[in-house]
């Protein structure tokens, strides 16, 4: 943008803007580039007019946790440049930006001619500049406290679990050395393959708690894949009157199985409960194109509520649940993203939604 039409030069009087304009310096700022640092000396004012600035202040261990953004038409350093204090956060440049900058002395000698009006809208975004701030800060403290509260009760939950998961396993075992009939054998198989799926479901949420997603890639025949997937699934989805629909074609991907199974059973599992017991149905359909291998979940359900579309990927966004967390969609974007894909959602009123899911077919 212009820098005469940035909203700080609207608070002066047209003489005044215009000897801003004159005396500012523009510079550009390549992406991830500092521009300055907490503890600097606060020299100058900056206008944002192309980009935007990320400012962090500095947490344990010398890591530093974002309290704010910056974009086009925003500015930013007023705080010490009017008391004088050193920088309270650092300030990076996290797209390609241009910045003008007007040096402390200037502002300071130019508001001391300016009109009591122009003080005050400044003043004014100062005060809802902190106030957003502020909540932003209070948000992500209380998220990352969430997490660690969730990791810290998934680990003890693992750790409970694995000595009846034992016992159930060799139970499983013994059960087939003793029934050696087709029956038998495929239900003490199906037994042992959702411990494992429960074991790794905790491990996953134990993962996306730390905020990494740990991959064990293979290629893997996505035929396959949604065949465990029902194969896994088909006694809930006979209780809850569920009809699964599968159209796939042979495609290969490198990805972590038990990964993409998780995200099927967490937006699919989402569509069963959005039934509420009156049963419904979900397509699930594979094609591939020539970089990308392509899912889509549909499901006739009630659709995505307004309330939470906005922040569906959002950890513990949950709607009308009684024992939802909100995490289920939040560790499936996690985990395409892991695996450098894209998800995206299209739901409407009553005619149901559908997931996009689109994964890279040789990426290691």
């Amino acid at each position: 943008m212009d820098l005469a039409s940035h909203r700080f030069m609207s608070y002066f009087e047209p003489e005044q803007a215009a000897h801003l304009c004159k005396i500012a310096i523009l510079e550009n700022f390549a992406q991830e580039t500092l521009v300055f640092e907490e503890g600097d000396p606060a020299d100058f004012l900056y206008l944002v007019l192309e980009g935007e600035v990320k400012f962090s202040k500095r947490i344990d261990n010398n890591k530093h946790q974002t309290v704010a953004l910056a974009k086009p038409d925003d500015f930013f350093g007023e705080l010490g440049v009017l008391d004088g204090q050193p920088r309270s956060a650092r300030a990076l440049a996290i797209a390609g930006s241009t910045l003008a900058k007007i040096s402390r002395t200037e502002l300071i000698d130019t508001l001391h001619f300016s009109k009591g009006t122009s003080v005050l809208q400044i003043f004014s975004f100062i005060v809802q500049n902190l106030r957003d701030t502020t909540d932003q800060y209070v948000n992500q403290f209380v998220h990352k406290q969430k997490m660690v509260l969730v990791g810290e009760m998934v680990s003890t939950i693992i750790h409970d679990f694995k000595s009846p998961f034992t016992g159930i396993k060799l139970s499983s075992e013994m059960l087939k050395e003793i029934h050696p009939d087709e029956e038998t054998q495929e239900w003490c198989d199906l037994i042992q393959l959702q411990v494992q799926r429960m074991l790794g479901m905790a491990e996953e949420v134990l993962e996306f708690s730390r905020g990494n997603s740990v991959l064990h890639k293979k290629s893997i025949n996505l035929i396959q894949t949604l065949h465990q997937f029902e194969k896994l699934n088909r006694v809930y989805f006979e209780a809850a009157k569920v009809e699964l629909v599968v159209r796939v074609t042979e495609v290969i991907v490198l990805a972590d199985e038990n990964k993409i199974l998780r995200v099927l059973q967490n937006l699919v599992g989402n569509a069963v409960e959005a039934f509420g017991g009156r049963g419904g149905r979900v397509e699930i359909t594979v094609t591939e194109s020539e970089d990308w291998a392509e899912i889509s979940i549909y499901d006739n359900g009630p659709g995505i509520p307004r309330a939470i579309k906005e922040k569906l990927f959002e950890p513990f966004v949950t709607y009308g649940k009684r024992t939802g967390t909100g995490l289920g969609t939040a560790i499936a974007k996690s985990m395409v993203d892991a695996h450098k894909g894209e998800i995206t959602y299209e739901s409407e009123d009553d005619k149901g939604t559908t997931f996009y899911i689109r994964l890279p077919k040789n990426i290691s």
